[in-house]
């Protein structure tokens, strides 16, 4: 008998704790989203790939091939270097991988003593042709070397810039 009594209070005490306490929350969870319905748009259609032809007849140079800069009549005037002299020695070898490693003077003229990459030394002196940009040394002292380097511009005109060696210890 007693155990028929726990079980009725049992009952009867779980009873009193479903009651309708939370129903509006049972009521809102059950009508959340019974009005909502996903909306996805269509995708956009899809054109079809058209090829383009880069030829002489649009006028529009292809990107993709490499272009030759095409020096305009009149263009690089008094700057451009003289392509007719004789390449020096120190003119095959980009400025960057020359080193000043010395300094000589002989007669009143200073000599600067310059290895190249290769590991070669060579003895310049102001008037020479020096690294692949028509570089001219203008000035020797016994720590650095003048050089004016002739550029040229994406529109073909050749322009001067100054660099320099710096004796390395």
């Amino acid at each position: 008998m007693k155990k028929i009594c726990l079980t009725a209070i049992s009952a009867l005490l779980l009873a009193g704790c479903g009651g309708d306490e939370f129903q509006d929350l049972r009521d809102f969870v059950k009508n959340a989203g019974a009005d909502m319905r996903g909306k996805v748009e269509p995708p956009p259609e899809i054109k079809p790939y058209e090829p383009f032809s880069y030829d002489n007849s649009t006028g529009i140079s292809d990107p993709f091939k490499p272009r030759k800069m095409e020096l305009k009549a009149g263009l690089g005037g008094l700057n451009q270097p003289n392509f007719d002299r004789p390449k020096e020695e120190l003119e095959e070898f980009p400025l960057d991988s020359l080193k000043m490693v010395g300094y000589l003077e002989l007669g009143n003229v200073g000599y600067a003593v310059v290895r190249s990459s290769d590991g070669k030394l060579h003895r310049v002196k102001a008037g020479n042709y020096i690294g692949q940009n028509f570089g001219k040394i203008t000035s020797i002292t016994e720590t650095e070397i003048q050089i004016r380097e002739m550029v040229q511009d994406s529109t073909g005109d050749w322009t001067e810039r100054d660099s320099s060696l710096q004796l390395v210890e």
